[in-house]
């Protein structure tokens, strides 16, 4: 007995399970650089005697919120999207509500707590929803950008028979045989003959 075999559209594309600890890690790395960063920008704009290492001293606590909630976040979303083997705005959300957690941990008030993650998780979940990127839809690498355009342009082209008859014609907006048309109305209205060849010269 032969074994059966599915059709194309049955078959779902296998999930790639990710690495969450190396993921992590990294992240960890780019969050604390970036924390440490604005350490620093908040260690110059404040007055004290602790001098550059105020920046460790002082505001150690931003570079570590920083990698923690980065940490955190990449973590949570790679072991959320391993469990589930799916690979959707779900696992955001999971990461964003559990590095949310972290942001109010420094408050130590279990509302702030479930607030800032569910907060967080809200707007990862909606900008991951919606695409993820900042700039718009990802276009077609495939597709020449100005055949694109032209394709744009002759696709949203109105016959000039429509815009004629929706905007009235005049000696900027007009139809085939306007000239014509025109020396009609000036004749029936105040009985002179335009000439064809002055009309088409002005």
């Amino acid at each position: 007995m032969a074994d059966h075999q599915p059709e194309q559209d049955q078959v779902e594309e296998l999930y790639q399970p990710k690495d969450s600890i190396s993921a992590a890690i990294k992240a960890t790395g780019v969050t604390a650089t970036a924390g440490a960063f604005i350490s620093t920008i908040q260690n110059t704009l404040t007055r004290h005697n602790a001098g550059a290492w105020g920046a460790v001293t002082r505001f150690g606590s931003t570079t570590a919120l920083f990698a923690a909630m980065g940490g955190t976040y990449e973590f949570s979303k790679n072991a959320a999207a391993n469990l589930r083997e799916k690979d959707d705005a779900y696992n955001p959300a999971i990461g964003g509500f559990f590095a949310g957690t972290m942001m109010g941990l420094r408050f130590r008030s279990p509302p702030l707590i479930i607030g800032y993650g569910t907060g967080l998780a809200a707007l990862l979940f909606a900008f991951s929803f919606t695409g993820g990127r900042l700039n718009g839809y990802e276009r077609d690498p495939t597709v020449d950008e100005v055949s694109r355009k032209e394709y744009m342009r002759k696709n949203r082209r109105r016959p000039v028979e429509q815009t004629v008859n929706e905007l009235g014609e005049s000696a900027r907006v007009n139809a085939p045989g306007y000239e014509e048309r025109r020396a009609q109305r000036i004749k029936e209205a105040y009985g002179i003959d335009v000439p064809m060849h002055s009309a088409a010269a002005s």
